[in-house]
């Protein structure tokens, strides 16, 4: 008879940890050493200027042109116009960023364009946009998306909470959203190492890994209040939550890959095509749901075994304690009992010799 595969999630539990940290760890020294958090113009406030021009150029080139034109700071990127009005004359797109909540002047603005059709005159150079964000808006708009994804964690502790009650919602609950900002780490890292700067694609990735994330937890633990029936409540935590885990894991597998490989062709194309705004939602959303089945798997039900047995050790505590102080208190009541007695056994016979 084939023997059923059967892994020890909850004893091998702290290697995966491990492993967890030990990830973070680096990428949190090439964070702080190497590659330093770049917030866009978003967050930070700025102006960026959008062209569009037709042939092939050197974007060396462009920018040297780009930068001799404003006394400004600035930074460039090229890719290729794919709206429905894209022609052999507008093929392309330079995008001027300024940074450091530095606004774009009508003179800053006026010099690129000389300069740039002046260098360029057979290439069509044409400015199509303008966007100016101002720094308090954009510090507002950062914190407003933060209070969402913390709203968002705390709704999920609540329906978590409600839906699993009888597993411990709160508990669980609290674990998921662990494993949730384990993912949002790792999500987070991925902009960094990958030189993408946090926009308002990082805050929709995270959204998006919060609600896959959790939906991977709770198929988890629909399982383990299922089997908690079926196996009765004699059963260890740790035996249930494993049995579950390795029941469910194929169908947590099979999701993530059906879903790596949808978002992958997206990130294929956006490659080919040079979408830049797609390529930085797509890799990181690739990233965010590794781990989101790994968080699922290895830290979400783990933490909630640890959490369980530690409730479950300070409530026998707590009964045994109770039980000593009653046997304490049973004893000392029998012994001032037994004493009582001696003493009007002992007056007795002290009158009785009176007599």
């Amino acid at each position: 008879m084939r023997q059923k595969f059967h892994f020890d999630f909850i004893g091998n539990s702290k290697k995966f940890f491990a492993l967890s940290l030990g990830i973070m760890l680096i990428c949190l020294i090439l964070n702080i050493f190497v590659f330093p958090t770049q917030l866009d113009i978003q967050f930070t406030g700025g102006a960026i200027m959008k062209y569009s021009y037709s042939g092939d150029l050197s974007e060396s080139e462009i920018s040297k042109v780009a930068q001799a034109a404003t006394k400004e700071e600035v930074t460039f990127q090229f890719s290729k116009n794919m709206s429905a009005a894209a022609t052999d004359k507008n093929e392309n797109i330079l995008s001027i960023e300024l940074t450091e909540a530095k606004k774009i002047t009508p003179e800053s603005e006026k010099n690129i364009s000389d300069a740039l059709q002046k260098a360029f005159p057979k290439n069509n150079f044409e400015r199509t946009e303008i966007t100016s964000v101002d720094p308090s808006k954009g510090g507002t708009f950062f914190l407003k998306c933060l209070a969402a994804v913390a709203m968002a964690a705390l709704l999920m502790i609540i329906y978590v909470g409600i839906r699993f009650r009888k597993i411990g919602g709160i508990s669980a609950g609290c674990t998921a959203v662990i494993a949730l900002i384990h993912d949002i780490i790792m999500v987070y890292f991925a902009f960094v190492i990958f030189r993408m700067p946090l926009d308002d694609n990082f805050i929709a990735v995270v959204l998006t890994i919060l609600g896959y994330s959790l939906n991977d937890t709770i198929v988890v633990y629909d399982r383990i209040r299922e089997n908690r029936r079926h196996m009765g409540p004699k059963v260890s935590t740790a035996d249930l939550v494993n049995a579950s885990m390795n029941q469910t894991l194929s169908r947590t597998i099979c999701t993530s890959i059906t879903t790596l490989f949808a978002i992958s062709s997206v990130l294929v194309i956006a490659i080919i095509y040079d979408i830049s705004t797609v390529i930085s939602f797509a890799l990181p959303l690739m990233i965010g749901i590794i781990f989101g089945c790994y968080s699922s798997i290895f830290i979400s039900a783990p933490i909630w075994v640890m959490w369980t047995d530690y409730k479950q050790r300070k409530k026998t505590e707590k009964k045994n304690g109770a039980d000593k102080k009653n046997a304490k208190s049973e004893k000392k009541s029998k012994d001032d009992t037994d004493s009582d007695a001696k003493k009007d056994n002992t007056g007795s016979v002290k009158s009785k010799k009176k007599k």
